[in-house]
């Protein structure tokens, strides 16, 4: 009974863990983006993030990962034969590297409350699907265990990072391609009101 109140938890943790990683780098896109905001929107902006990230991570995100690890040593203790598994290997190094981003986060909002940071909008939306890669991973490792279909997942993940590039790629022209517009358009006005 006890490896199922540990696996129901761990799932729980998970799912927290991930909504914040998933969310968190969204927060950084918009936070690097307020520099590009007049003041006092860029203040007042940037201050708000700032909060955000903080009780995003700190509420949510590092209680969930706690919850999750313990949990996932919770169902190693009930079961240790699984260790043995190599699925479970490489899942434990996805973890692993899941919590070098996770720390590697916190890192990046102390960098942005001191303004120190230097990565921009289009950066931290590649940075954001670096957790979705390693999540289809776990999950898929969790799921068929020692049975993986390496080649069809190999072409699943494939597709999926070359499908997230592309959208990265689509959204900055548009971005581009709509300031375009608005420069014309600001020009025209703001010569209408000096006349």
């Amino acid at each position: 009974m006890a490896y199922y109140w540990f696996k129901a938890f761990h799932i729980v943790g998970i799912v927290c863990w991930f909504a914040g990683m998933f969310y968190l780098p969204r927060l950084f896109v918009y936070h690097a983006e307020a520099y590009e905001q007049p003041e006092p929107a860029r203040t007042i902006l940037k201050n708000q993030y700032q909060i955000m990230e903080k009780r995003l991570y700190r509420i949510i995100m590092t209680p969930a990962m706690v919850l999750t690890i313990a949990m996932a040593i919770g169902l190693l203790t009930v079961e240790p034969a699984v260790l043995k598994e190599t699925w479970l290997h490489v899942k434990m190094t996805c973890v692993a590297l899941l919590l070098v981003y996770h720390f590697y986060c916190r890192r990046i909002m102390k960098k942005l409350a001191a303004d120190e940071c230097k990565m921009t909008g289009q950066q931290f939306r590649w940075f954001n699907e670096f957790p979705t890669v390693f999540f289809v991973i776990v999950v898929m490792l969790a799921v068929f265990k020692n049975n993986l279909p390496t080649d069809a997942t190999t072409w699943l993940i494939a597709a999926m990072v070359l499908g997230m590039a592309v959208a990265i790629q689509l959204y900055a022209r548009k971005r581009r391609l709509d300031r375009e517009k608005l420069t014309p358009e600001e020009s025209t006005s703001s010569g209408a009101a000096g006349a």
